[in-house]
């Protein structure tokens, strides 16, 4: 038997990207699995696959995170269509390189909604649901830029923090009852989310770091149900956040240099 069949998994940002790969790699494992994003045309196509690799059907919804009553009513019909959840994965977000004085406070809103809001009720929802069952696991995509905040993504990081600071607490409470929480703090990833941020150009000039999103959704779905607290990679990346809190200065040195190229 697969390792989840019988399993349902929530991927909110899966028309995509990362979310998509998880969702893929999750029903490669077994799992029904219940796209969420905006673009029900990639929904549909996720889905198809998903059913194809899994045997049984997948699930896709549309649903703007940014948008709390699409989220409840997201959540009332997956409990109705589908079941309970035994693991969520919130991957939608996005993001906006530009100096953080210079950007449109609009702009800013729009991403701490989506990237900040969205998770956290979305969350709220559906772990309450993982309280009652006794079991369950968040998976919170966070981002490098979260721990180490580089010039132009000062908006973007401050949201990414947010993530982190959530988890970190939400592990704790939960952890009586039965249900897990694993932070993910990845690096660029070769993804059309530099495409939305408009910074193609510095994908192409950190390439030497850019992560496999494939590859990457193996590492998280691996950790499904097992007592993974952070998921941190590329390592380069991941030691030089190690160096941000221990040594400023050289942290500084490598934020504003050598990670520095948007």
């Amino acid at each position: 038997m697969k390792r989840l069949a019988n399993q349902t998994v929530v991927v909110t940002g899966g028309s995509s990207g990362l979310g998509r790969a998880i969702g893929l790699e999750a029903a490669k494992q077994g799992a029904t699995v219940v796209f969420l994003a905006r673009r029900k045309d990639r929904l549909v196509e996720a889905q198809a696959e998903a059913t194809a690799l899994s045997g049984q059907p997948a699930f896709a919804f549309v649903c703007d995170v940014a948008d709390p009553v699409a989220i409840e009513a997201v959540v009332a019909r997956i409990k109705r269509d589908v079941g309970p959840v035994d693991v969520l994965v919130n991957a939608a977000g996005f993001g906006h390189f530009e100096e953080a004085l210079e950007t449109p406070m609009a702009t800013t809103e729009k991403m701490f909604r989506v990237n900040v809001l969205g998770m956290l009720y979305m969350t709220q929802l559906i772990g309450r649901e993982m309280i009652d069952q006794h079991h369950g696991h968040i998976i919170n995509i966070a981002s490098m830029a979260g721990k180490m905040a580089t010039p132009k993504s000062a908006i973007y990081s401050a949201t990414k923090f947010a993530v982190v600071g959530y988890s970190n607490g939400l592990r704790l409470e939960l952890k009586p009852f039965g249900v897990r929480v694993t932070t993910v703090n990845p690096g660029p990833i070769n993804t059309d989310f530099f495409t939305v941020a408009q910074a193609n150009d510095y994908l192409k000039r950190v390439n030497f770091i850019v992560l496999d999103p494939v590859k990457l959704a193996q590492r998280i779905v691996w950790s499904f149900h097992r007592p993974v607290r952070e998921i941190n990679a590329p390592w380069v990346m991941a030691a030089a956040a190690k160096f941000y809190d221990l040594a400023p200065h050289v942290g500084d040195f490598l934020a504003g240099g050598l990670f520095n190229q948007k």
